[in-house]
């Protein structure tokens, strides 16, 4: 039983890895660490364990360590009385990302609402033939879908913030 668990965690490990990789924009290592890392959960990660779980250098795990670090994305912690560095996935991380994701939702949701508002202009301006007006319900539509959406991953924002529950 241990064993699939474990082949399982690799699988997901490298499932994972491969979409911090283009959503994160991370290099093949630093993905797999990122989530290895994730799939560990509070016990924490440490140095050796990921040199030998995930098969690279020493060098390697320790220069994208850092880099994860830099891009505080990943915190460690000590235990009393034991040298090692334990690595766990930073808390704030979730919510720098949902801090991305609803900025990037506003900016396409301003730039609807302009092309909406131009095509309203031409219709009632210049198109005086209805069959050659602007529909405008797929831009009310996304629009509408951002707004619930925004609205709804806010909510998740305040209860990660608040129960400080983000694992």
């Amino acid at each position: 039983m241990k064993e699939s668990v474990c082949k399982e965690k690799m699988n997901l490990v490298e499932k994972l890895g491969v979409h911090l990789e283009s959503r994160e924009q991370l290099a093949p290592v630093a993905a797999r660490i990122l989530a290895y890392i994730i799939l560990t959960g509070k016990k924490g990660s440490t140095f050796d364990e990921m040199v030998s779980v995930l098969c690279a250098s020493k060098s390697t795990i320790s220069t994208h360590l850092n880099h994860l670090q830099d891009l505080e994305k990943i915190v460690y912690f000590t235990k009393t009385g034991d040298r090692k560095k334990y690595f766990i996935i930073n808390e704030n991380m979730i919510v720098q990302h949902i801090d991305n994701m609803t900025r990037e939702w506003n900016q396409i949701k301003e730039l609807h609402l302009e092309i909406k508002n131009y095509k309203e202009t031409i219709n009632n301006l210049k198109i005086e033939n209805e069959e050659e007006k602007f529909n405008l319900n797929f831009h009310n539509d996304y629009i509408k879908f951002l707004d619930e959406a925004s609205k709804s991953i806010k909510e998740l924002r305040t209860k990660l913030i608040h129960k400080n529950n983000i694992f």
